[in-house]
């Protein structure tokens, strides 16, 4: 959300929150100077339509009365927008502050320093300890890619994206317009789910292969959201999770663990290189296209000639 924005719903709530009668759109309008800045009545009228709007959907209680001027008037009850008391016992507390410390980039590890303060003033103990908790093990969640936090944030407040996208195959980056779903992680990359308005479907990028910046589009959505998002069966998918068939490959030795934990059979076959049998399904060539010169496929011929595309493709980029 744009820090504008965000100081404009904050300073609404305050004035919704703060008042013991009903505002009209007038007064509120004189009392928050982002919208004495918004120009003509329509365009303040859409704003506060909006902002009303987003302010319910974090959870204000907004009430709609009429004024004594005859006027409709606008307030959020303290009594209605406040939270019960919060309880937690140590386990629970110790589970809320261990996912705190799993984000470890800038900008997340701040909001998450600041859910460890609610945590405490909620009831999480200063004697318990999330890792005596839950064990010695520290969890990590790597966010490495830029377009991260701008698809994060658009994810958020539902907003379509435009970015440049390299796909395996492509020597070249295409553009996508696309209304974000969900982000997921998958064996150590990131996948972003949506709606590809250019395509007229759904789509899953990894967002290692998204090239420059992200930019924002400022219109709604045109697709519903699916209630369930299954980024990690559709990547799964990809990379032959789902197989039915089996791959014979030559491995050179001491490369390629993934593809080593995922095979049938292993067999050396000297000078430097091994030959593995792995399930076979769609996918598996983007993914053995990964490992470059360390993968020779055997068979199928079909699998075969795909990587040799691909790789192809990557050469003449």
């Amino acid at each position: 959300m744009a820090i504008a924005k965000a100081e404009r719903l904050m300073n609404l709530a305050l004035c919704l929150l703060g008042t013991r009668r009903p505002l009209s759109k007038r007064e509120l309008r004189e009392s928050i100077e982002a919208y004495l800045e918004a120009g003509s009545d329509d365009s303040f009228n859409r704003m506060f339509e909006r902002d009303k709007d987003d302010l319910r959907e974090l959870g204000l209680v907004i009430e709609t009365v009429e004024n004594l001027d005859g006027e409709v008037g606008y307030l959020a009850r303290r009594d209605s927008n406040r939270l019960p008391p919060i309880t937690l016992d140590a386990e629970e507390a110790a589970a809320l502050g261990l996912a705190a410390k799993v984000w470890q980039q800038v900008r997340l590890a701040g909001a998450a320093s600041g859910a460890l303060q609610k945590l405490r003033a909620a009831g999480l103990p200063e004697d318990v300890d999330p890792y005596e908790a839950h064990g010695a093990l520290e969890p990590r969640i790597p966010v490495h890619e830029a377009a991260f936090e701008p698809l994060m944030l658009a994810c958020r407040d539902r907003r379509p994206v435009l970015f440049d996208y390299r796909k395996a195959t492509a020597a070249r980056p295409e553009p996508r317009h696309v209304e974000p779903w969900a982000l997921e992680c998958w064996r150590g990359h990131w996948y972003l789910a949506g709606w590809d308005r250019d395509r007229g479907a759904e789509r899953v990028f990894r967002l290692s292969r998204i090239t420059g910046k992200v930019r924002s589009r400022g219109a709604r959505f045109t697709a519903p959201v699916p209630d369930v998002v299954t980024v990690r069966e559709t990547v799964a998918g990809w990379a032959g999770e789902t197989a039915d068939r089996s791959a014979l490959i030559r491995l050179r030795t001491g490369a390629g663990y993934p593809l080593r934990a995922k095979a049938t059979a292993v067999r050396e076959l000297g000078d430097g290189w091994d030959e593995l049998e792995i399930p076979y399904g769609h996918g598996l060539d983007a993914w053995l296209v990964e490992f470059g010169p360390d993968v020779v496929v055997l068979e199928p011929a079909e699998l075969r000639a795909d990587v040799v595309d691909r790789l192809r493709a990557v050469a003449k980029g």
